[in-house]
C-alpha cells in the first residue's frame, strides 16, 4: 500500500498524523489510506472472510508463511470509506509480521497514540476490536500449527 509514491507503514502513518492538527484532516487521511488499499477480489468477499462484530462489512484474508514463527500477511477491505481506512491502518500495523509479534502488538495503544480512540464511534471502536481479535486469533492459530 502506497500513498504519494511511498510505502505506507505504521510509522509513516504515525509521522503523517503528527503533521495533521485538525481531526478533519486526519479523517481525510484515513480515507486516503483506504483508497490506497489494493483491490480486494470479489471472490474473497465470502462469509468465512467477513469479520463479525463490525457494523460495516469488513473482509480479511490471511496468508501464513512457513516456520516456527511464520510471517503472516493480511489483506482486507470494507464497504465504508472510513472503515476501509481503518482496515488499512490495521494492515500496516499487523501484516508482514511474525505471528509472535502480532500477538504482542498493542493495537489499542497504537490507536490511542494516533488519537483515533477518542474520535471513533462506539460501533466503529467495537468493529476495530473485532478486526484485532480476528488478526490475533489467526496469529495464535499459526503458532499452534507450527508447534
Amino acid at each position: 500500500m502506497t500513498i504519494s509514491g511511498r510505502m505506507t507503514t505504521i510509522q509513516t502513518i504515525r509521522d503523517d498524523f503528527s503533521l495533521l492538527d485538525e481531526w478533519e484532516d486526519r479523517y481525510r487521511y484515513v480515507i486516503e489510506l483506504g483508497e490506497a488499499l489494493p483491490p480486494f477480489p470479489d471472490t474473497e468477499r465470502t462469509p468465512a472472510n467477513k469479520v463479525p462484530g463490525c457494523v460495516s462489512q469488513v473482509w480479511l484474508t490471511t496468508e501464513q508463511g512457513l516456520g516456527a514463527d511464520p510471517v503472516i500477511s493480511f489483506k482486507g477491505d470494507s464497504d465504508a470509506h472510513i472503515v476501509r481506512g481503518l482496515v488499512a491502518i490495521m494492515l500496516a500495523l499487523f501484516s508482514e509480521r511474525p505471528a509472535s509479534e502480532i500477538r504482542e502488538t498493542d493495537a489499542e495503544a497504537t490507536l490511542k497514540g494516533l488519537g483515533l480512540d477518542e474520535h471513533l464511534s462506539p460501533q466503529r471502536a467495537n468493529g476495530l476490536r473485532s478486526m484485532v481479535k480476528r488478526i490475533k486469533r489467526d496469529a495464535d492459530a499459526a503458532l499452534k500449527l507450527t508447534a
